[in-house]
């Protein structure tokens, strides 16, 4: 590892579609933040007309997430960064931000995350999880339905043995 070797912060999407080719992986802790379905879509998982949510790290004093830390190996900082902006940045909802992850091997790194921007028109906080259930289930934008985007999340925080209690009942609540 080298100071060029670019840490990306993953707790959503990322988890189980990372957009380049990562040398490592690590469980992870950002604090400060929580996962949140706090972000309108109305490109990815919904349209204009119907927005659908995505995640999005939303600032909580006490918070912390749990996610992966991807290691980018210095040959592929570049092309990553470049990847991430291209399908984080779509629109200024999200803002890139560096922060001090907590890995679970003891290490600490500096990471790329993307952040929601609370004062963004696609900001959506603070809905119950019965009307962030009730959107999901019927939004579907350019990358597919919704729930989709949900249950490939969930199933992959179970896999890595993360606990989210939002997103167990979300999906528990979407089952069909």
């Amino acid at each position: 590892m080298t100071s060029r070797d670019l840490w990306v912060f993953g707790y959503g999407s990322l988890l189980w579609s990372p957009c380049f080719a990562p040398a490592e992986r690590q469980l992870a802790r950002l604090d400060g933040y929580h996962r949140s379905f706090c972000m309108w879509s109305v490109h990815y998982r919904g349209t204009p007309e119907a927005p659908g949510l995505v995640l999005a790290l939303d600032r909580s004093e006490g918070a912390s997430c749990l996610g992966v830390a991807f290691r980018v190996a210095p040959e592929g900082r570049d092309a990553a960064l470049e990847a991430l902006r291209a399908r984080e940045l779509i629109s200024s909802a999200y803002r890139e931000e560096w922060h001090d992850l907590s890995l679970t091997d003891g290490r600490s790194v500096e990471a790329v995350t993307y952040v929601v921007d609370p004062a963004h028109h696609q900001y959506a906080g603070g809905l119950s999880l019965e009307a962030q259930a009730g959107i999901i289930a019927a939004a579907h934008g350019e990358k597919g339905p919704n729930r989709d985007y949900l249950m490939n999340t969930h199933r992959h925080l179970i896999e890595l043995g993360l606990e989210d209690a939002d997103m167990a009942w979300l999906a528990k609540a979407l089952s069909v």
